[in-house]
């Protein structure tokens, strides 16, 4: 059997001294490359050492560094902008609302640019030296008061009330790519390829897991923020990775994987690496990356709740289309490029279910079919979904019956 990576063939028939061969060599092509690399990027040149200078400077203690997030009109990206606030809040409820320019973030035009944020969670900040400094997660809106385009929160807001009583369970599993500023994976070598995918996913050592230091400090950030944060896993392709949030109640979870993207995105700036969310971001015979979605209610973790998973998976399997459409920004065009039917994913054009099985749409693992009751995970989301429209979608479909 041979393998093609970029158009070219590579026997599997090589023989064990020159494999060894090979692998050495794109070890220290590697090494080169990551060390070429951080020398010459802007962030990770920077001596982070001088900060701590200013961070043990006192600051006035009725003073609180606000750091207002918010999702722009590509529905993927954060942005945010800090404020000085004059008491130290007691809830989001204390916490004023603010204005942006919509016009620099795709979400307004130049004539009439004021964009309003909303406060609707607040956080520790992992990167402020005040212990009362805040990240606050905010919904965005337009002039005439409705919520801009990209604001898939208020909606699922509205959702969120209607079931409340039913108890709405959500963990989801982000997977992410690190890369290098020339948009190559980070520890891949220069002009070549790594092993074929096998020893990567949950694996360690120099040879299979890169970057492990910066999961690790995303971990603890995310603790300290106050994010429901449950794990990390090395993932299947090398230089890809995944972390799990949850599970959290109603919104609390699409509100902590949305910060701790941030969380993640600020970290890697200071190792000078890129984090992408792209769920294709190598063709060829390398997996995507998605944002698995596991939900539950109190019936389904309840006695019998197998026949109400059932139930619910039998209405999603009615509305492909609509959930496809909700899974990635682009409305289902991101995911083409995952969907494929094989590397653990389902056709993008069939609903499927099973037990255990990660070439399914959605997934019933062995032990919730063992103890009769659970949930499941919908492994259809993309990893640059936007978890507001998928915990909507799956609200409306499987409990509000839309």
């Amino acid at each position: 059997m041979s393998l093609r990576c970029a158009g070219l063939f590579i026997s599997k028939e090589l023989s064990a001294s020159s494999q060894l061969a090979t692998q050495f060599r794109n070890l220290n092509l590697t090494s080169m490359r990551q060390a070429h690399f951080l020398k010459n990027s802007p962030n990770a040149a920077l001596n982070k050492t001088l900060l701590d200078r200013y961070r043990h400077l006192e600051t006035p203690k009725d003073r609180v560094q606000a750091t207002y997030l918010w999702i722009d009109g590509t529905g993927e990206n954060i942005r945010l902008k800090d404020r000085v606030l004059n008491k130290v809040p007691s809830g989001v409820e204390d916490l004023p609302n603010w204005q942006y320019d919509g016009s620099s973030t795709y979400q307004a035009s130049g004539e009439n640019s004021d964009t309003t944020l909303i406060p609707r969670a607040m956080y520790r900040d992992p990167f402020k030296p005040g212990k009362n400094d805040l990240l606050v997660m905010c919904d965005t809106y337009s002039a005439d008061g409705k919520p801009t385009p990209s604001n898939k929160r208020a909606a699922c807001q509205q959702a969120m009330e209607k079931v409340a009583d039913q108890e709405p369970w959500f963990g989801i599993e982000q997977e992410y790519t690190l890369l290098d500023v020339e948009g190559r994976p980070f520890g891949w070598p220069e002009g070549g390829f790594p092993a074929p995918q096998g020893p990567y996913y949950c694996g360690v050592g120099a040879d299979r897991v890169y970057a492990r230091d910066l999961v690790e400090a995303h971990a603890i950030a995310c603790l300290y923020a106050g994010i429901d944060f449950a794990g990390t896993n090395a993932e299947v392709m090398p230089a890809q990775w995944e972390y799990q949030v949850g599970p959290s109640t109603g919104l609390k979870a699409s509100d902590d994987l949305w910060v701790s993207r941030y969380i993640l995105q600020r970290i890697a700036e200071e190792y000078g690496i890129v984090v992408t969310f792209d769920p294709k971001p190598m063709d060829g015979p390398w997996n995507g990356a998605g944002a698995h979605h596991n939900f539950s209610t109190k019936a389904m973790r309840g006695e019998g709740g197998m026949k109400v998973i059932e139930d619910a998976i039998k209405k999603l399997s009615k509305h492909q289309e609509r959930h496809i459409r909700a899974y990635d920004p682009k409305e289902g065009k991101d995911n083409e490029r995952r969907l494929v039917g094989r590397l653990e994913t389902s056709s993008i054009d069939k609903f499927s279910w099973g037990i255990a099985n990660r070439g399914s749409s959605v997934r019933i693992p062995r032990g919730v079919a063992t103890a009769g009751k659970g949930y499941f995970e919908d492994r259809r989301p993309s990893s640059n979904c936007d978890p507001y429209a998928v915990c909507n979608a799956l609200v409306r479909t499987c409990l509000l019956d839309e």
